[in-house]
């Protein structure tokens, strides 16, 4: 067994004791690299029917590329597809930096419909290599009923025992490839031959390594034109994943903020 096959299982076992111990989960589905790994962990994890809803929380401000592709792999899939729409930013917090207050909305509409849904928990795809706030998360971890998250209350998770039961009202969240790297996510890809938008492959010298909104998200200078070569890119790389999303160069507590009031 090699590494991604040791990180396919932890993943699959998390999704399947999701499915056993959450009363009512869901799976977020951005379009990005990591959801759709996570997408299709799922339906190895459920021999390719996933057991509960997956959500797209729809800002209306994805590429067009990034529709198209939802359109056409949730009908290949067959899957159980739940769109919800976000509100406008003239009702995020004022004082938020303006692509932070942005993207504050995905977190206002996810909350939205948790609510109207009566989802008990949503499965991400976060990583820890991501950025340093995400690096303190739990596998299972427990939110308030509308989704605020204290860092600083959180269960310990040993040797892979997690905590699944909570008290009534908390809503949990589930990261089954938190443990995952950029280079992992990748490289699994590239072994199973999972689809990704063809935005994070290069075009005149530019691709997207991360993809968020189109007001707030910039490509990075790349000769990269397949996956085997962002693979190559990766390897010698020191830039930040995210160095293309404008809210992580705002101020230093912007994504802070948005992860405590609930941002996936």
């Amino acid at each position: 067994m090699d590494s991604l096959d040791r990180l396919e299982a932890e993943s699959i076992y998390i999704l399947r004791e999701t499915h056993s111990q959450i009363r009512r989960p869901a799976l977020l589905w951005s379009i990005g690299k990591d959801s759709n790994v996570l997408l299709w962990l799922a339906r190895k994890a459920f021999f390719g029917r996933i057991p509960f809803p997956v959500v797209h929380v729809d800002t209306g401000r994805k590429f067009p590329e990034m529709y198209a592709f939802r359109d056409r792999y949730a009908r290949e899939w067959g899957l159980d597809l739940t769109i919800g729409d976000c509100p406008p930013v003239e009702e995020m917090d004022p004082s938020l930096p303006p692509a932070a207050r942005s993207a504050a909305r995905k977190t206002e509409g996810l909350r939205r419909l948790i609510a109207s849904q009566g989802y008990t928990g949503v499965i991400a795809g976060i990583r820890r290599d991501e950025q340093a706030i995400r690096a303190k998360e739990r596998i299972f971890s427990p939110r308030s009923a509308t989704g605020e998250w204290d860092v600083r209350d959180q269960p310990p998770e040993f040797w892979d025992h997690y905590k699944t039961e909570f008290p009534p009202g908390t809503h949990v969240r589930i990261h089954p490839i938190l443990d995952w790297t950029e280079l992992d996510v990748w490289r699994y890809a590239a072994r199973e031959g999972i689809p990704l938008v063809d935005l994070y492959f290069a075009r005149d010298g530019k691709r997207y390594r991360s993809l968020g909104d189109q007001d707030i998200t910039s490509p990075v200078a790349s000769q990269a034109t397949t996956i085997e070569q962002v693979i190559a890119e990766l390897e010698a790389t020191r830039e930040s994943e995210r160095a293309g999303r404008a809210m992580d160069h705002e101020s230093e507590d912007a994504f802070e903020r948005l992860r405590a009031a609930g941002y996936m």
